[in-house]
């Protein structure tokens, strides 16, 4: 079954600065979470999807990877060493024993999966429980680039309409965008992450297309072209480059943006803003054609 898009991660040197900027790009954005684990994070919540903005705070509490334990504050702390923007991507999973023993299955990863819980917050500010499972995939050519899929086990605690609600009119997530000198490089692990058996191949790349958002891998000149933005590759493997939005009027963002004193570019009809902007990411808006 294909697995849709959950959530990506921001990594970010200052948690609050990129707060600021998502605020003054129209967003919601949460209060600050702690992790037992040294990380921090802030959450941008849109519908079935989210953005985790995230710092290393505490250093201290890193713990190392290990033989079948893949740790996500060791891996954002050597991802935050050269740089930051879009770190990781996490998928819908049912069942996150059962996607573990397909990765592994298919020789992306022997991992034991990662439980944990925390309080979250209600919007009347009531603590409300929250747990997730974690199950990590790796891929061995693209260092830069962290994948797994993310169970929600009390989900109702979790997603709620009033924290989707965004002065930009932000609805989704359409694609999460990789760049690779050779994309087609990447087809089988994609398709093991993704679930999508019959990926779709063009002139530019290769995507998984589920039925709650797409995967899509393109060559670094197709990503300038469409976008404006010439990303940096990492070598033989792929790096996360820019994550598509769905708006309900590209227009209002304008004014919104324009407003607001963002630096941005139009292209076509989409709205960019660039990673020297956007925390090192590069954020892509756009009004699905209705129907």
């Amino acid at each position: 079954m294909p697995r849709g898009l959950d959530h990506i991660v921001h990594a970010v040197h200052d948690l609050d600065a990129a707060a600021a900027f998502y605020q003054r790009a129209g967003f919601q954005v949460g209060g600050r979470n702690v992790h037992p684990w040294g990380t921090h994070n802030r959450i941008v919540q849109l519908k079935d999807f989210f953005i985790e903005i995230l710092t290393v705070a505490e250093p201290d509490k890193l713990v190392s990877h290990g033989p079948r334990d893949f740790s996500f504050g060791a891996f954002h702390r050597d991802y935050l060493a050269h740089r930051q923007g879009l770190s990781m991507l996490l998928l819908q999973s049912r069942d996150a024993a059962a996607d573990a023993r397909d990765f592994a299955a298919a020789g992306f990863g022997d991992f034991n999966v990662f439980d944990f819980a925390r309080d979250g917050r209600r919007p009347d500010g009531s603590v409300a429980k929250l747990a997730f499972s974690l199950a990590f995939a790796v891929d061995p050519a693209p260092p830069d680039a962290g994948f797994a899929v993310c169970q929600h086990h009390v989900p109702e605690n979790f997603w709620n309409a009033a924290f989707q609600r965004h002065d930009n009119g932000a609805r989704t997530a359409l694609a999460a965008v990789l760049v690779a000198d050779n994309p087609s490089d990447h087809h089988i692990f994609l398709s093991a992450l993704s679930g999508v058996r019959d990926l779709h191949s063009s002139s530019i790349g290769v995507a998984a297309r589920s039925p709650h958002g797409n995967i899509e891998i393109m060559e670094p000149v197709s990503f300038r072209d469409q976008f404006g933005v010439m990303p940096a590759t990492a070598g033989e493997g792929a790096r996360f480059a820019g994550l598509r939005l769905a708006v309900d009027d590209v227009a209002a963002v304008e004014r919104l943006w324009q407003g607001n004193g963002l630096a941005f570019t139009r292209r076509g009809e989409r709205l960019v803003l660039s990673p020297d902007v956007a925390f090192g990411a590069t954020l892509i808006f756009e009004q699905p054609a209705k129907g």
